[in-house]
C-alpha cells in the first residue's frame, strides 16, 4: 500500500495541485468550550496562506459545532431538519471569520454557500469555484451541503471530489486516527495508514459513514492531523509529523 504523503519527497510539497482542509467548528475554540478563539482562528489562518502562497489551490470547508451542532439540539427535541439548518449557518459564521484573518494576511478568500444569501457571500457554483482557485484565491466552502441530515464532513468529501482535488486534509484535535479517543483511553492505538474499508468495518470515529464512502467512491485519500500543532498544515502537506492517512487496499 502507497501513502500519497509520505512517498513525496519533503521538499516538494507542489506535488498537490489542489486541496481541501476541512476544520471542525470545535477548533476553532482554542481552549474555550464556546465560541470563537480569534488567536486560533489566526493561527490556522496563517497556516493555510503558507501552503497558499507555494502555489497550491486551496479550498476549505468549516464546521460549526463551536457554536451550534444540530444533532444535539434534535437530542433534545428539537426538529432534526431545523437544528441542521441552524447548524449550517454556524458555519457561515466561522467561514466569514475564516475569511477576514486570511485576508487580513494577504490572501485573497471567495465564501461560497450552499444556502444563497447573496449579501455576504457567493452561491456556490462548482466552476465558478474552480476558477477562482485557478486564479489563486482560497475558497472557504459554507452551509454544508445545503441539506439537512448530511454533516459537514460529508460536505467535505462532496466538495473535495467536486473540486477534483488531490487529498482531502482534515484537521482535529488529535495527530491521526486512533482505535479510540486517546483522550479518554490512554492506550488507545494509533494508525499510520488506513483503508477505507478498515475505518468503515472497525466504525472508527473520523468521519460519518457517507464521508468514508463517498472518499471511496472517488478515491480520495484522506489524511487527518492535529491541526493545533505549530505549521501542521504546511508540514503535512510536506509529509512531515504525524498523521494517518485512509487510501484504498490496492
Amino acid at each position: 500500500m502507497t501513502n500519497p504523503l509520505t512517498d513525496h519527497a519533503p521538499d516538494k510539497p507542489s506535488t498537490y495541485r489542489r486541496v481541501l482542509l476541512k476544520v471542525s467548528g470545535e477548533a476553532l475554540m482554542g481552549a474555550g468550550s464556546y465560541g470563537i478563539d480569534p488567536a486560533t482562528v489566526d493561527g490556522i489562518a496563517a497556516d493555510v496562506a503558507a501552503v497558499a502562497r507555494t502555489g497550491i489551490e486551496v479550498c476549505l470547508v468549516v464546521g460549526g459545532g463551536n457554536i451550534f451542532r444540530g444533532v444535539a439540539a434534535a437530542a433534545r427535541g428539537m426538529d432534526r431538519a431545523q437544528g441542521d439548518y441552524a447548524g449550517m449557518l454556524a458555519t457561515v459564521i466561522n467561514a466569514l471569520l475564516m475569511q477576514n484573518s486570511l485576508e487580513r494576511q494577504g490572501i485573497p478568500t471567495r465564501v461560497m454557500t450552499a444556502i444563497q444569501m447573496s449579501s455576504i457571500a457567493e452561491p456556490y457554483i462548482r466552476r465558478r469555484a474552480v476558477r477562482h482557485m485557478e486564479k489563486g484565491r482560497v475558497v472557504i466552502f459554507a452551509a454544508g451541503t445545503g441539506n439537512p441530515f448530511f454533516t459537514t464532513d460529508t460536505g467535505a468529501a462532496l466538495r473535495a471530489a467536486e473540486m477534483e482535488c488531490s487529498a482531502l486534509f482534515k484537521g482535529t484535535q488529535v495527530d491521526g486516527v486512533y482505535s479510540a479517543d486517546p483522550r479518554k483511553v490512554p492506550d488507545a492505538r494509533r494508525y499510520d495508514t488506513l483503508t477505507y474499508r478498515d475505518v468503515l468495518a472497525n466504525d472508527l470515529n473520523v468521519m460519518d459513514a457517507a464521508a468514508i464512502s463517498l472518499a471511496r467512491e472517488n478515491r480520495l485519500p484522506i489524511v487527518v492531523f492535529n491541526i493545533h500543532e505549530k505549521d501542521a498544515f504546511s508540514r503535512v502537506m510536506r509529509g512531515e509529523g504525524r498523521f494517518t492517512t485512509i487510501v484504498a487496499s490496492d
